[in-house]
């Protein structure tokens, strides 16, 4: 009879940020291992408070299904003679695999015949399989850090201090160095006294409910939640509820009460997200605004606990931020003693990379590198002049004490700071705009300026980085390059920016040759950098729901311009969905199968006095017009009526594979056939090479 499984470990309080990823690793590695082991199941759940890590696993089978293990032998002709009596090969093969010559099979594999040795495999108890299955999950787990503690020898996010683990009500025993299960568990840390004695899995969730733990994570969130948005109203007010700052205070707390707290209204006269600042990142306080989204001199924050004593909770909770508040007034009063721009020159005391040198150099070729972009993209001179001057001050807040203080406020404080001191208002604009996108969900630029200098700085690190040898592998990426490239693609779609990759990338790190930085081939460099571009493009591609095989066949053909990649492939995803597709396709591939057997063609490949069969110049007369209708369309980027002229050579091309022979003996026949082929073939591809698309 099958019986649920429960594991808790038992830990001192683990990293908030911790435990969304050890939940993750705990399903998947205990779904893996159940799999491995021939163990059923009907589901699988995690949970985590700070202090625990749990498993839940129901109705998991008492023992192993059975299974049938086939091993591969030596070929039957060499294994039994033709009387059919085993051979030395059949007798060692069945030696080997620990099988009686009974149980070996011929069976027919890839036009032969082989021998298998038949084993069927023992159904082991699953209370014979849990210890040892036990231990390998838990070693399995890992964090972005871990410890030792005492003389033990197995690492963990924290301490150990108990393990329970039970099937059904049946205590499993294993050591994990040391550290054996028990039928004890316990509650919350202040609101619980010592052990709490388990009798099965169903005493422990009731329990833990009974002594102040709310287990599943995602009923502590909806109830932390409840309280939240509840106070916001009752002071007349609504929570900003960030969902990464909600997550963390879930795993936060085991038991949460939540209280809303003030602070003086004076404080207010600071920006906005300064306050915000203070109260989410660095105090994991809720602010609350106004029906019009205006701050109010109040954060709600969550306790681990009940409602008593929540009055000396709510004072000090107040006084901690009061002095916060303080330090960010003075920080801010005094960043505002000297003009932003002139902090500039401070950057040069500050390191970008120790082979690149400060950011002060950084931003001379942010600075270069943007009025190049400007005025390439044909910019008035009063914005060009914006665009330079953005790029010059775009890193000055870096010097700042505020964001000294707070990183997390770099660019907003250069807004805020370029806005005291008196700069355009597009100047102030691009400086915050610069730093975007900073995430997957972020905004974009909405300006010209701020589009500029963000792809001014974003290609610089990355042409850096690469320069010298820096470049992502794996889940290593300590300059975020990934997402910094991904953020210029981003910007180039959503601008439609006429300018390519290619050209971004040759000034980038031309400008890091010309001050001796790049300590690896240049070309090396571009092409590296170009093809991790093209990583990025199939990565952003396919989450936007663009097929792979319509990818691939788009960044065959030209991929530098990411704007010109989307439309080709948007629109030969629309015309995938055509009922005439296939019946082009398979045109397309006859023409282009033919095609590849001739290099290129020459600068007037066709000689009209060798087409000779009726088919052959229907075909190339054909081509001619729709060549000029797709060149003219090409150019407007109407790839969807490009691929509808496109489809006047579906029948041309068939009656000529239909009515000519191409691979004759005359050498200049066949030469000018698979020229005009090649043309065809050439002429699709300029839309997409669609050899690489699939039919429907």
């Amino acid at each position: 009879m099958a019986k649920d499984l429960l594991l808790e470990i038992g830990t001192e309080e683990i990293p908030a940020k911790f435990l969304p990823a050890a939940l993750k690793q705990l399903a998947e590695i205990s779904a893996e291992l159940l799999k491995e082991n021939r163990l059923s199941y009907t589901s699988l759940s995690t949970f985590a408070t700070p202090r625990r890590i749990v498993l839940l696993v129901n109705d998991l089978a008492e023992k192993q299904e059975g299974a049938v293990k086939k091993v591969k032998g030596p070929a039957a002709k060499s294994a039994f003679t033709e009387q059919g009596e085993p051979t030395k090969a059949a007798l060692g093969s069945a030696k080997s695999q620990g099988v009686d010559v009974a149980d070996l099979r011929v069976e027919t594999v890839e036009g032969g015949q082989y021998v298998f040795a038949v084993k069927v495999e023992e159904s082991k108890s699953t209370l014979d399989i849990l210890p040892e299955l036990m231990v390998r999950l838990i070693s399995s787990i890992s964090f972005p850090k871990s410890m030792r503690w005492g003389d033990k020898d197995i690492r963990f996010a924290r301490p150990i201090r108990w393990l329970v683990n039970l099937y059904g009500d049946q205590k499993i025993d294993f050591s994990l160095d040391g550290i054996r299960p028990d039928n004890f568990t316990y509650g919350h840390r202040f609101l619980s006294k010592g052990k709490l004695e388990i009798k099965d899995i169903n005493d422990y969730f009731s329990k833990l409910e009974e002594n102040y733990v709310i287990l599943d994570q995602n009923k502590r969130q909806e109830e932390i939640k409840r309280q939240i948005l509840n106070l916001a109203r009752e002071q007349g007010g609504e929570v900003l509820i960030d969902q990464s700052l909600l997550e963390e205070v879930t795993f936060l707390v085991e038991y949460p009460t939540a209280l809303c707290g003030k602070f003086e209204e004076d404080y207010l006269k600071l920006p906005k997200e300064v306050l915000i600042t203070t109260m989410r990142e660095h105090q994991k306080y809720f602010p609350v605004v106004d029906k019009e989204g205006k701050l109010l001199p109040l954060f709600i924050t969550v306790r681990n606990g009940g409602k008593e004593h929540l009055e000396i909770v709510q004072a000090g909770n107040e006084k901690v931020l009061r002095a916060r508040l303080a330090d960010a007034k003075f920080f801010y009063e005094e960043d505002q003693a000297e003009p932003l721009a002139n902090k500039v020159e401070r950057l040069k005391q500050i390191v970008f990379q120790e082979s690149l040198g400060t950011v002060y150099e950084k931003t001379k070729r942010i600075v270069d590198f943007a009025a190049f972009l400007a005025k390439n993209l044909k910019l008035s001179e009063e914005l060009q002049h914006s665009v330079q001057r953005a790029a010059w001050l775009a890193k000055a807040d870096l010097v700042t004490n505020m964001v000294y203080e707070f990183p997390e406020l770099q660019g907003i404080m250069g807004r805020e700071y370029a806005y005291l001191s008196n700069e355009p208002n597009e100047v102030a604009v691009g400086i915050f705009e610069h730093y975007l996108p900073r995430h997957a969900e972020d905004e974009l630029p909405q300006t010209m300026v701020g589009t500029i200098v963000s792809i001014a700085d974003k290609m610089d690190t990355i042409a850096g980085c690469f320069g010298i040898g820096i470049i992502p592998s794996g889940s290593q990426d300590p300059y975020a390059l990934r997402r910094q490239a991904q953020g210029i693609i981003y910007i180039l779609l959503e601008t439609e920016l006429d300018i390519s990759l290619q050209t971004l990338i040759d000034q980038a790190v031309n400008r890091y040759k010309s001050e001796g930085k790049l300590k690896r081939p240049e070309q090396e460099v571009k092409t590296e950098i170009l093809d991790f571009f093209i990583q990025r493009i199939r990565y952003i591609f396919t989450t936007k729901g663009i097929s792979a095989d319509i990818v691939e066949a788009v960044l065959a053909t030209n991929s530098e311009k990411p704007i010109e990649c989307w439309k080709r492939a948007n629109a030969l995803a629309k015309f995938r969905a055509t009922s005439s597709f296939n019946d082009l396709l398979a045109a397309f591939n006859r023409a282009n199968n033919l095609a590849k057997k001739i290099e290129k063609t020459e600068d007037n490949p066709i000689q009209e006095w060798l087409l000779a069969v009726p088919a052959e110049k229907q075909l190339y007369q054909s081509y001619l017009k729709v060549e000029k209708e797709v060149t003219n369309k090409l150019l407007a980027s109407d790839y969807e009526s490009a691929l509808q002229s496109l489809e006047e050579l579906k029948e041309p091309i068939n009656k000529f594979f239909d009515n000519v022979m191409v691979m004759v003996d005359d050498e200049a026949v066949r030469t000018n056939r698979l020229q005009l082929l090649l043309l065809i073939s050439n002429l699709f591809k300029k839309i997409g090479d669609l050899s690489k698309l699939t039919t429907n």
